[in-house]
């Protein structure tokens, strides 16, 4: 049974166990006290060190678009800190930088399309990881069927999505996206494009 599966079966469980699940109201939990390093004060791990160990992490790579809204034309930028998040309700999460100029332009537009990537475009990860420039020039996409996001052609995946919430998260904001459809290429044929130690990877298999 896949993890999805296994979710479902829980979420069943519980409720058959008469246990609260995410469809009843739960209480939050009270938010954490969070503050930046002084200038005065040392950073309890440096950076470059912090980088050089979740580096050993392997992440897949998406581009995270969005419809355009002025006459700036879509949005796009290229993004690791992707995850799913919720079965019940279908939810997935992303990390963007405080200072990043595409983030203002997808929330504006509310909506957002994440690409997960196939391994033969590293190359248009890299033209989504820069910024200043015209990111879709050359780029082949649809729109989404539900947002009308930019669908990257080729991406192993596709996820679409309404902005469902938004979190600070010390330097980054942590967005919460609903899954309104989605849909993969056959895994068989695309896979997927990986991150891992600042280099570009292929997933072999096992």
């Amino acid at each position: 049974m896949g993890s999805a599966g296994m979710a479902a079966a829980a979420v069943r469980y519980l409720r058959s166990a008469g246990a609260r699940t995410a469809v009843e109201p739960v209480d939050p939990l009270p938010r954490p006290e969070l503050r930046s390093v002084g200038e005065d004060e040392r950073a309890p791990v440096e950076q470059a060190e912090f980088r050089r160990v979740l580096g050993n992490f392997a992440t897949g790579v998406t581009v995270v678009t969005a419809p355009a809204t002025t006459d700036d034309g879509p949005a796009g930028f290229a993004c690791q800190s992707f995850s799913s998040l919720s079965l019940d309700p279908p939810l997935v999460a992303f990390m963007v930088g405080r200072t990043s100029t595409t983030w203002p332009r997808i929330a504006r537009a509310g909506v957002f399309c994440v690409n997960v990537l196939a391994a033969d475009q590293a190359e248009l990860c890299r033209g989504f990881a820069v910024s200043g420039a015209d990111k879709f020039a050359g780029v082949s996409y649809d729109a989404s069927p539900a947002t009308g996001s930019p669908r990257l052609t080729g991406a192993a995946a596709w996820i679409d999505c309404t902005i469902h919430a938004v979190h600070t998260g010390g330097d980054h904001l942590i967005v919460v996206g609903r899954v309104e459809t989605l849909g993969a290429a056959d895994a068989t044929e695309v896979p997927p494009l990986l991150f891992h130690r600042g280099r570009f990877g292929e997933f072999t298999g096992i």
